[in-house]
């Protein structure tokens, strides 16, 4: 019997202080939501396992402090990552605004090889509250966003009610994973041949 293939994801989850990043991670991770917010400081992470086909996926989930003092540890945090989750407030127009500038921050800062194909995921989190009166952003508006940059995957979740939040990180899994057989073929077209190439890129130092 064949073992599965094993494959590490860093997923990156974005978007303004509030928004319910923290309880969407809770809730897919542990089933637990709580209604007390405590703001996160700096970043923090958690781990699932699932199953896509034949591979076993271990998703590393970092969540990460939406104020803006914060904004300079993204570096350190953003590297390496494979997906990134861009989460608003369904019901506050403002969170949805700040998304550009979320996508632009973290674009700059991780650096991909490749940024037009990098993926996101976006989520528009809280459509429980009200009963969907308070709505301050419709599901049209978003997905035109989403048009807009590549087609991003989008969901509409409720932390509160578990409400596609399962569904939301299975397609953040099987997106990084897709995009992960794609950087690896840039990778392996672009590996340096020779020692000086090597000492090119590294700007000159073998070191």
């Amino acid at each position: 019997m064949l073992t599965p293939q094993r494959s590490l994801l860093k997923v990156i989850v974005l978007g303004d202080s509030g928004v319910g990043k923290t309880s969407l991670m809770n809730k897919y991770v542990y089933n637990k939501f709580s209604q007390q917010y405590k703001a996160t400081i700096g970043a923090d992470f958690v781990t699932k396992e699932l199953q896509i086909d034949d591979k076993l996926v271990t998703l590393q989930i970092w969540d990460t402090a939406g104020q803006e003092r914060f904004h300079s540890l993204g570096v350190s945090f953003y590297r390496g990552a494979d997906c990134c989750i861009l989460v608003y407030d369904v019901n506050i127009h403002k969170t949805f605004e700040t998304l550009q500038t979320w996508h632009q921050d973290f674009l700059r800062q991780a650096d991909p090889i490749n940024p037009e194909l990098f993926p996101f995921v976006l989520l528009g989190n809280k459509v429980d509250v009200d009963g969907g009166n308070s709505r301050a952003v419709s599901e049209k508006v978003a997905r035109d966003w989403c048009a807009s940059r590549g087609n991003i995957p989008y969901f509409e979740t409720s932390a509160k009610e578990g409400y596609n939040v399962d569904d939301a990180f299975l397609c953040v899994a099987q997106t990084a994973l897709a995009a992960e057989h794609h950087d690896q073929d840039i990778y392996f077209q672009r590996i340096p041949t020779t020692v000086s190439e090597i000492e090119e890129r590294r700007g000159g130092c073998a070191c």
